[in-house]
């Protein structure tokens, strides 16, 4: 059996005491026990809701072969059978791991940080890497103080790439964690009013992204948006960090990852890319100007991480997004069908406009329609009214034909609508879906557009229930 980690070096890597006899190694590591595998070290994280020491006893019953527990719930886990490695701190002793996982590898590490795209690029590096070397990637969006050390501590020795997404609410957090990472490349995607209600202007939240500079390793890269307004704040960092490779991406003239020609075709984009002149002719498969965007990262750091980048090229031609991150759906109605395009995970002025851009390029038939389901950006603070009124002249620009907006903060454009589009407020998501549901038509292409926390993927989900999806029909050979 292959061991993630000998028990040996797992207890001096957490510097802990063992308690009854390990096993000779342990297959993974978990923090929870719905996904714990036979075999792997559960580590009893106290959280904010959650203690996971209240969960050993499910830990042990999905097969757990270590549990790391705190010092001081020894007495009362002490009588489970299972082996335990003993340590002051767990939350500590996950960083401690991680920190001996980054030591041991000899991959090349990518840190992924921004305003958005942030998901979607560390998946379009997991996917465009995997044709060229073994690949480690966060699942989900596990960015934050607990899943980056995860995510490093279930780093295999083996691996050729190691990809991490960083994420921030507040100035300060990357720091820390990009210091754990050690990258050889860091990308910043792009700077935009996401978490403004922490911070006094885009200045600030360029700062905070900046931060990932700080834990580039000596000949390391910063791989930085050339067409973001805030591109001399990032550099100027990254200098000040000691970077001296400094790379920018996008359609600049000056970039040096530089998109050419970009053209839509429905579910894709056909592009032209210069990459240290060489020009790369092939296809984005997800849709939109902002995966295009999201592209140009993904090669130009594959470039640096010495990948055979033609080899990356072909493979973003299979990217597809993600549930909640663009994932398109051909659902059956009647005798056609509509399409679904998901944006319910996530959501600020940016990636709003992108979306909304997104939908505006998306085909219609006969007699459909474009439809906009739109709900609360989260954590703009103060700001929250005016950033969601400025979404009227996006929409006005555009060729929309219905709008339907939920939430508390939503209510901002819902009193002061575009010109054009149908427009129909509802309070929540509840509300809205049977609106939503009777709306739709054969032909239409609807897309739904969220923060996460206000529940939009209901809305997803209530039309993937009620429409079959469009079962393709295979290729005539």
């Amino acid at each position: 059996m292959t061991f993630l980690w000998t028990s040996d070096e797992l207890v001096a890597a957490v510097g802990g005491r063992p308690f009854g006899a390990l096993p000779e190694g342990v297959t993974g590591i978990s923090i929870d026990t719905r996904t714990l595998g036979r075999g792997e070290a559960f580590f009893a994280i106290k959280g904010e809701r959650f203690d996971g020491h209240d969960f050993a006893t499910a830990a042990m019953a999905a097969g757990a072969g270590v549990l790391v527990i705190s010092e001081d719930k020894l007495p009362a886990l002490g009588r489970l059978t299972v082996p335990k490695v003993v340590v002051p701190d767990v939350l500590k002793a996950l960083g401690d791991l991680a920190a001996a996982a980054r030591q041991r590898s000899k991959a090349k590490v990518i840190a992924v940080t921004g305003s958005a795209g942030k998901t979607t690029t560390k998946e379009m590096l997991r996917h465009a890497l995997s044709g060229v070397g073994r690949v480690h990637a966060a699942d989900k969006s596990f960015n934050n103080h607990w899943g980056v050390p995860l995510t490093l501590a279930r780093l295999p020795a083996d691996t050729d790439y190691a990809v991490f997404e960083i994420g921030m609410n507040h100035a300060g957090e990357i720091e820390p964690l990009t210091k754990l990472v050690k990258p050889h490349i860091a990308i910043i995607t792009l700077i935009a009013a996401a978490h403004l209600g922490h911070f006094n202007s885009l200045d600030d939240i360029a700062r905070a992204k900046g931060e990932i500079f700080a834990g580039v390793v000596r000949g390391g890269h910063a791989v930085i948006n050339r067409d973001d307004q805030r591109f001399k704040i990032l550099s100027k960092m990254a200098s000040e960090a000691g970077i001296k490779n400094i790379w920018g991406f996008g359609e600049n003239a000056r970039a040096h990852f530089r998109l050419s020609q970009c053209e839509p075709q429905g579910d894709s984009s056909a592009v032209t890319i210069k990459v240290a002149g060489q020009e790369l002719v092939g296809r984005i498969g997800a849709p939109g100007r902002h995966m295009v965007q999201n592209a140009l990262a993904v090669v130009g750091a594959g470039y640096l991480a010495g990948a055979d980048v033609a080899k990356l090229m072909a493979a973003l031609g299979s990217f597809s997004a993600e549930t909640g991150r663009g994932k398109r759906h051909r659902l059956r109605h009647g005798e056609g069908s509509f399409t679904l395009i998901d944006e319910s995970y996530n959501a600020n002025p940016a990636s709003m406009k992108a979306a909304l851009e997104l939908l505006q390029a998306t085909p219609v038939s006969g007699e459909g329609r474009r439809i906009a389901v739109l709900g609360d950006m989260l954590e703009l603070g103060q700001h929250s009214a005016k950033l969601h009124s400025a979404l009227a002249d996006i929409i006005a620009s555009m060729r929309l034909d219905i709008l339907l907006l939920a939430g508390t903060e939503m209510r901002a454009l819902a009193e002061s609508p575009p010109a054009g589009p149908q427009v129909e407020y509802r309070a929540g998501a509840e509300d809205l879906e049977q609106l939503l549901l009777s709306a739709v038509r054969p032909g239409d292409a609807v897309m739904i557009k969220s923060s996460n926390g206000i529940g939009f993927s209901k809305l997803v989900n209530a039309l993937l229930k009620n429409y079959p999806a469009v079962v393709e029909e295979p290729a005539q050979a």
